[in-house]
């Protein structure tokens, strides 16, 4: 008795092999794909709290920074 079956391939390995074969996303999609999967929006305005104030403290030391200071 020979065990010659044919594979065929679920739905669920042939949509993880189409998604390995697409193109990566970048940490920006990744992140808004997590948002829009996990109903996290409540954490935008976090993140983009902490973005400006990275921003803001990358401008500080350069020569920005009086025009910064004056805005405060």
């Amino acid at each position: 008795m020979s065990n010659t079956q044919d594979h065929k391939p679920s739905s669920a390995s042939s949509e993880f092999e189409s998604e390995a074969q697409g193109r990566a996303r970048g940490i920006v999609g990744e992140f808004v794909d997590f948002l829009r999967h996990n109903k996290k929006w409540w954490l935008i305005p976090i993140v983009v709290a902490l973005l400006a104030v990275g921003v803001l403290i990358l401008l500080g030391g350069t020569a920005a920074a009086p025009f910064i200071y004056t805005l405060f």
